[in-house]
């Protein structure tokens, strides 16, 4: 499922210029380089005009009636130099106006993304876990640099064109009114034309966005399951799938393109009816002498100058319907809401790291509960384990413990604090997490055990790492501890990545550890490692883990069993296996072990 695409309740342009309040100084500023650039860009065809005024009229031309010089040639050399004036005006507002574009799109861009990516930093667990990763990056990456393009190139193209109207406009409105209505007549057509493509494009240019999502995310799914895909020999049915997304996001793209080219091949026809009728129109004026030739010439000259460019306006079009598509998908991203937000409270000590869970209903969505009237609780410094088949709720416990979500009802409770009082650093700033999945960031060993605390001397990861029995393999790598990891770890076995993410855990000094099957997926020498280490590294801290493999658990303080969301039975290990209950019957499947008959 790829991130909405439902439209910003204001339209994007807007959103933007409120949004980024800070760079309005320089849009203006790039706005009016754009318009003296077009102003000086329009010069030359008047330039002419006067010019060829001078050959025809001499003396009574309109330059000799402006600067009272009557030799021709002086009035071409003052012409010249007015000429030189405008080139080097036209080249430096060009420069100035692309270096202040371009410089706008790229710091749009950055905050963009660093904004957006906020914002899903900040979203909760449960939405990413809706969402594919694909359909995310689609919008962080390829719709910000769809807007980045729009404002590079087609903000300044559009002021471009809407200036030189009023330019040309006002020239020929000087000129000569009945060939300004002339001139003047296609544009009706062209923009009618325009809004026409506007609201065909704009559907389409929103299922291209929709059909880049599908596709990355299949990509990104794909490329994090090759070794699944390879251990079924599926790569040729893998292949199959991105090439069907693929082909979906190029006739997405196709069917856009088509429209949008159908456009150029009107204004052609558009411009042929304007230049034709003034060429014609207006020469039979100048024949009849009621238009000087000059004037003449800088008329022809302005229709081409007023109804060429507009050819661009398809091309426009098309970044401006990419770039308001990628901007609403952002903006409906921005406008997601976090159910699970942080309090602004702290805890009235010290973390000690109790936990307590009161009458807590929970389940996702609008699904039945998945735990029902759990009551549980983990005094300070004491080990406790969650047990049970899958399913029976011990992974959503940790989660509203790490307040990844929220109870439906009830309370969970951290040293007597309910836990959405407390702000994220107070709440879990005093876990250490250790989920099932590990994951390893790329880069250095060193790092992924510092992550949580990299201010901490090497001393102090290297102290961790012995607590996590994980500094002996890691002294054996190429370079210890400055050794790369692959992305998400992929260089190390499962028992390794388990123990640097304990030693991860372990660093942060946390008064509550937190486990989730860390033994899951480890061999039985890995998990007598951690079980070694479990032991030191609980020593005066809280620990709750859930964990499948029984042998892990049975020194715990006390062990709850988890079965259809409630709690089944508690006790420690052999009080449980005494009590003949589940637990015990897990115990002995495990152990191989046949219960005796009571």
């Amino acid at each position: 499922m790829s991130a909405p695409a439902v439209p910003a309740r204001h339209h994007p342009l807007t959103e933007l210029w409120s949004r980024y309040r800070a760079y309005r100084p320089r849009l203006v500023l790039a706005v009016v380089m754009s318009v003296v650039n077009k102003v000086m860009d329009v010069m030359p065809e008047l330039i002419i005009g006067a010019a060829i005024d001078v050959v025809v009229r001499g003396g009574d031309s309109f330059v000799a009636g402006v600067l009272g010089v009557e030799d021709r040639f002086a009035q071409l050399g003052w012409l010249a130099a007015l000429n030189v004036v405008v080139w080097v005006l036209e080249s430096a507002s060009d420069y100035a106006a692309q270096v202040l574009w371009r410089g706008l799109a790229q710091a749009v861009e950055h905050d963009m993304r660093v904004e957006a990516y906020g914002h899903v930093q900040s979203l909760d667990v449960g939405w990413h876990e809706a969402r594919t990763t694909g359909g995310t990056l689609a919008v962080l990456n390829d719709d910000v640099n769809q807007l980045e393009r729009f404002l590079d190139v087609g903000a300044p193209t559009i002021i471009g064109l809407v200036v030189n109207v009023v330019l040309v406009g006002a020239v020929f409105a000087v000129s000569s009114w009945e060939l300004t209505l002339l001139a003047f007549a296609p544009i009706p057509v062209i923009v009618a034309g325009s809004l026409v493509f506007q609201r065909r494009l704009e559907p389409l240019y929103a299922r291209v966005r929709e059909s880049v999502s599908v596709l990355n995310g299949t990509l990104a799914a794909n490329l994090g399951g090759l070794p699944t895909i390879k251990a079924f020999t599926a790569e040729q049915r893998e292949l199959d799938r991105v090439a069907a997304a693929s082909l979906e996001y190029r006739a997405a793209n196709t069917r856009a393109i088509r429209s949008s080219a159908a456009f150029v091949p009107l204004i052609r026809m558009a411009i042929l009816a304007g230049f034709t009728t003034t060429l014609l129109v207006g020469g039979w004026a100048a024949l009849e002498g009621r238009l000087e030739v000059g004037l003449y010439s800088v008329l022809v000259f302005m229709t081409q100058r007023l109804l060429w460019p507009l050819t661009r306006v398809g091309e426009t079009l098309d970044l401006y319907q990419r770039g308001m598509a990628s901007a609403r998908r952002v903006l409906a991203l921005l406008d997601e809401e976090a159910t699970v937000v942080p309090g602004t409270g702290t805890l009235p000590g010290p973390a000690r790291g109790g936990v307590e869970l009161r009458g807590v209903h929970a389940g996702y969505a609008d699904g039945p509960d998945v735990l029902a009237g759990i009551d549980l609780v983990v005094p300070p410094g004491e080990v406790h384990a969650v047990v049970g088949p899958t399913g029976a709720g011990k992974s959503t416990l940790l989660r509203l413990v790490l307040r990844f979500q929220d109870p439906r009802s009830g309370q969970v409770l951290l040293d007597g604090t309910d836990v959405r009082t407390l702000g994220w650093e107070a709440l879990r700033g005093a876990i250490g997490y250790v989920s099932q999945d590990v994951f390893l960031f790329r880069g250095s060993v060193r790092d992924n055990i510092a992550y949580g605390r990299p201010d901490a001397t090497d001393d102090q990861v290297r102290a961790a790492a012995v607590a996590a029995e994980a500094d002996g393999f890691v002294q054996q790598l190429a370079d210890g501890y400055g050794t790369l990891v692959g992305e998400r770890g992929v260089t190390l076995s499962g028992g390794q990545r388990q123990r640097l993410a304990l030693a991860r855990a372990i660093l942060r000094d946390p008064a509550l550890l937190v486990l989730d099957e860390a033994t899951s997926a480890v061999d039985n020498e890995t998990e007598a490692a951690i079980q070694r280490s479990m032991v030191r590294v609980t020593q005066g801290r809280s620990a709750l883990m859930v964990a499948h493999r029984l042998s892990t658990v049975r020194d715990a303080d006390r062990i709850w069993v988890l079965d259809g969301g409630r709690v089944a039975e508690s006790g420690s290990h052999d009080e449980l296996v005494a009590a003949g209950g589940a637990y015990a019957a897990m115990w002995a499947i495990q152990t191989g072990a046949a219960l005796a008959p009571r």
